[in-house]
């Protein structure tokens, strides 16, 4: 039996909003109820499709708006806004624990780790999850658990080329980024710019972060960077990790 290995999230659904919104931003702000969003099936023919275009090109976007419905998609942005506008972010770094490096040069966004303790963050996890064990049962890659973190992009920030996971550390395998950001145009910028993993000069795709974009890559094998953004920019990334003990982050 596949068992994911997560952070619990001990019911949250059963718990009221305002508590819960306090964990968040320290603020008592109102947020919709996501329990009012269900999220739509997760079906065999989607996992299908998401495994075909991993094996065959290594990365994909897709449009998740119908999928994840404008209630929860509006909650996580009514909490990544709210996070960036009490500073309850963090400075984005290089590396884990000991090893992380703060260095602007490189990325300036600023982040703020998911626990799933709030409603919309435990519908999403739900959703997640699905994606997890269909994966695994698609393509035998061991998924243990994932990770996931809410990003903000002021104008200018940017995160220069990069892979999300070093070759041969089989600890973030595939990584997922959602975008929530309400009628964005190309000429705000801010784009993902993806890159062939055999040609790593070669663009092979921009992604533009619309609200219900999504885009599943795999870790070690995508180079990808985050254009400068001409606005503030939401978005929320995940990875599904072999490896079951969280790492200090």
């Amino acid at each position: 039996m596949d068992n994911p290995t997560v952070i619990p999230i001990r019911d949250p659904l059963s718990r009221t909003v305002g508590p819960e919104l306090d964990v968040v931003a320290g603020s008592d702000i109102a947020v919709v109820d996501a329990g009012q969003a269900s999220i739509a099936d997760v079906s065999d023919a989607w996992l299908d499709q998401l495994a075909d275009g991993l094996s065959e090109h290594g990365w994909m976007s897709l449009d998740v708006r119908d999928r994840l419905g404008p209630v929860l998609l509006g909650a996580l942005r009514d909490e990544v806004a709210i996070l960036d506008r009490t500073d309850a972010m963090k400075t984005a770094g290089i590396g884990r624990g000991s090893d992380l490096i703060r260095d602007r040069a490189v990325r300036r966004d600023r982040i703020a780790w998911l626990q799933g303790i709030t409603p919309p963050q435990a519908e999403l996890f739900r959703f997640l999850d699905a994606i997890r064990c269909g994966l695994n049962q698609r393509l035998f890659l061991g998924l243990k658990r994932f990770e996931t973190h809410y990003a903000t992009y002021h104008p200018e920030d940017f995160y220069k080329r990069h892979l999300d996971s070093f070759r041969g550390r089989a600890s973030r395998v595939v990584s997922l980024v959602l975008y929530l950001n309400e009628d964005w145009a190309p000429e705000d910028g801010g784009a993902l710019q993806v890159f062939n993993r055999d040609n790593e000069n070669e663009v092979c795709g921009m992604v533009v972060p619309e609200a219900g974009r999504m885009a599943l890559f795999l870790s070690e094998e995508i180079p990808h960077e985050v254009l400068p953004a001409n606005r503030t920019r939401y978005s929320l990334a995940c990875w599904f990790r072999q490896d079951e003990v969280p790492l200090p982050l």
